[in-house]
């Protein structure tokens, strides 16, 4: 796959989904920026991985629901590599509960970890990128911010917003050379998803049309499509990686 960038930030990319994103990039020829906020071992094991690979890999701290945070780790990146190219906001929280039993906080925590930390993220590096006149962002929202989820009221208004936004960047970004796109993954197998029931994962698996979960792997490369030159004429787009689960 081609890309014209260097190098790639890709938030909460310590472990699950946004690690295996990480991986992948890196295998791609990219710099990898691993942001965490609370546990290093886990992005130093992801950095060490890839390095044992050959790829190139950095760490980063901060809590991207904190402004001053993104300050501090853009900061890092440009001192260290002159610039940022991509950017995978992947980081977030669930609190699942019925509504009616949901807390203002419930609601706040996940808005705040999900949509406000996506919209510092996308809103930074515009200015960052526009310098350059060239970047890519894919905000990873969920197949819940299209068709809702019961217990799931915070987030899925969470990636709704996520979606909605992405397209709002992307009108904004376009005159800049600066694309920004979206990803809902339906089922993934994760290690979350490996605790079910085999019951209960086969009757998801019964309503997925391909009639499997997807994996990490297929996400990060959607991830990388979005990212790359192979994707130059596409911005605003939501891509669904669902099995076909809802279309």
């Amino acid at each position: 796959m081609k890309f014209s960038g260097s190098n790639v930030l890709i938030t909460g990319a310590s472990k699950g989904i946004g690690a295996s994103i990480a991986k992948y990039l890196a295998k791609e020829g990219l710099k990898v920026w691993i942001n965490y906020r609370s546990n290093p071992q886990l992005a130093d094991k992801v950095m060490a991985d890839i390095v044992a690979d050959g790829g190139k890999a950095g760490v980063v701290k901060g809590d991207v629901s904190v402004e001053n945070d993104w300050k501090e780790m853009l900061k890092l990146i440009v001192d260290s590599d002159g610039g940022l190219s991509y950017l995978v906001n992947n980081a977030g929280i669930t609190k699942d509960k019925l509504a009616i039993r949901m807390s203002i906080d419930d609601f706040d925590n996940v808005i705040d970890a999900n949509l406000k930390s996506a919209f510092i993220g996308c809103r930074d590096v515009l200015k960052l990128m526009s310098k350059k006149r060239f970047g890519s962002v894919v905000n990873i929202s969920s197949i819940v911010g299209e068709m809702g989820n019961a217990g799931q009221t915070n987030y899925s208004a969470s990636k709704g917003g996520v979606n909605s936004m992405t397209k709002a960047f992307a009108k904004e970004g376009a005159i800049r050379n600066i694309r920004f796109n979206a990803i809902t993954p339906g089922f993934i197998a994760t290690d979350m998803t490996d605790e079910l029931k085999p019951e209960i994962k086969e009757n998801y698996e019964k309503n997925i049309p391909l009639g499997r979960f997807g994996t990490s792997d297929e996400v990060a490369q959607s991830v990388a499509f979005l990212l790359s030159d192979h994707s130059s004429y596409i911005t605003g787009e939501i891509l669904k990686v669902n099995g076909g689960l809802y279309t």
